[in-house]
């Protein structure tokens, strides 16, 4: 099996370092996760291992040569595969037809789809698992289309597998069942590369540790050797940044309250932590999603920023047209005109500056920035009396990012009330009025109760 080193390997994106000069090693047979918050690194380290970006500098060597990357098919003809957070899967192949796509560089002209992905179903089958291969991917859980994905990764020489957030969208009783996996590929010397936020998840399925910060690396750690407590002063750093947005004292009256808990009109309170302490769950009891507990009062206009704009968000087979609509007081029962639609839209896309050739532009054609702007306009334009996000600027650049708290502090000075959920600290001095801290699901005064 495979030794990974990274050595000095650093990559800007414009005038953002994304990473700067990370050395690290993965051992053969080994769960070594790689932690750290929104901006870190993380995901940027691990798709240059995937081939998916390249690196501006330093070298990555395999079994102590030097590789070179370039794509994903470089990548798997060195053994290293990844699964992503957002699964490359076809819903409406089957899953012998989605096997069998992912074995493309060796397909004949004419496919035999069953016969091609008979051997991905063979190890499948070896890790306990069984598929209908001519069930539909649309059809299959979330949990099931995972197992998939990992199959993909299975019949080729994979000998790293890079696994991006795996237990994001899993139920207790699935992540059980893929930690169980994720143990019988190490034992065959595989390497299992975990990108988490969840730390007791990883204190139970993981060797070691590796932490990155806004670009640096803070350092590697032996899980048996370590404590969550310890992983979160490593991913937090040990002191509050200073909030710059705090100068206002002035608040309107109560718009929710919750368990000795109060947000004012007008204000914006920041809640932070560890990504995987609750955050979600917290943020749809308040958007009135979930059962609320009984001392929850809401007022009326509540808005909603969900962190994962392609999966809660949006409807991606949609027009944006349809998307910013979707909720709007022009269809409260009544029948509306496409021209009305359009204008609406229009009027809209003028003011959130969302870039599209068309209204009519299908919503998942449009870039990461853009379809968070619409979940945005959506939200904001009916200015609500409650407006709470989860990590809405997670993975936009600059502007986008600058943009989206821009409409918070025009929503906040409207008269909503803004929850702001956010593992990025910088985002939270930036924006919050006060910030308190989410640990286990209890919410603390300050950082350093929340990480013990």
């Amino acid at each position: 099996m495979a030794t990974l080193r990274v050595r000095d390997v650093s990559k800007s994106f414009g005038v953002t370092r994304a990473l700067r000069s990370i050395s690290l090693d993965f051992q053969p047979g080994e769960v070594h996760a790689v932690l750290g918050e929104n901006g870190a690194g993380k995901s940027t380290l691990m798709n240059i291992l995937g081939g998916l970006i390249a690196p501006d500098g330093g070298e990555i060597l395999l079994d102590e040569k030097a590789v070179r990357i370039n794509s994903p098919r470089d990548a798997r003809n060195l053994g290293i595969e990844m699964v992503h957070q957002h699964f490359m899967l076809v819903p409406n192949f089957t899953v012998a037809e989605n096997l069998a796509l992912s074995q493309a560089a060796n397909l004949e002209p004419v496919l035999n789809a069953q016969k091609v992905a008979e051997p991905l179903l063979g190890a499948a089958k070896a890790l306990s698992w069984e598929f209908d291969p001519e069930a539909k991917v649309a059809e299959l859980t979330v949990g099931v289309q995972q197992r998939l994905e990992i199959t993909k990764c299975l019949v080729s020489s994979c000998r790293i597998l890079i696994l991006d957030e795996p237990t994001a969208s899993l139920s207790g009783a699935e992540i059980t069942e893929l930690f169980g996996v994720i143990r019988n590929l190490k034992s065959g010397g595989i390497t299992v590369i975990i990108i988490a936020h969840k730390l007791r998840e990883i204190l139970t399925i993981a060797d070691r540790a590796s932490v990155l910060r806004q670009g640096d690396f803070i350092g590697t750690v032996e899980i048996a050797n370590t404590t969550e407590n310890e992983l979160a002063r490593m991913m937090l750093g040990t002191s509050e940044p200073p909030n710059q947005q705090n100068s206002r004292q002035e608040f309107g009256e109560i718009a929710v309250s919750w368990s000795g808990h109060q947000v004012r009109r007008g204000e914006i309170l920041g809640i932070g932590g560890v990504d995987g302490n609750g955050q979600v769950e917290l943020a749809e009891m308040l958007a009135g999603i979930t059962n609320p507990p009984s001392d929850l009062q809401l007022p009326k206009n509540v808005a909603y920023i969900p962190q994962d704009r392609q999966l809660d968000g949006l409807a991606l087979s949609m027009s944006v047209n349809d998307n910013l609509l979707v909720t709007s007081s022009l269809l409260d029962g009544r029948f509306v005109s496409p021209v009305q639609a359009q204008k609406a839209a229009t009027q809209l896309i003028e003011k959130f500056q969302i870039k599209v050739n068309s209204s009519e532009d299908m919503a998942g054609s449009l870039s990461g920035g853009n379809q968070q702007k619409i979940v945005v306009a959506r939200n904001l334009m009916q200015t609500p009396d409650l407006l709470v996000t989860v990590n809405p600027t997670r993975g936009l650049d600059f502007n986008a990012a600058k943009f989206v708290h821009d409409q918070f502090r025009e929503a906040a000075a409207n008269g909503a009330a803004v929850i702001l959920i956010s593992t990025d600290r910088d985002e939270l001095a930036l924006l919050a009025d006060r910030t308190l801290y989410l640990a286990r699901g209890i919410l603390k005064a300050t950082m350093e109760d929340a990480i013990g």
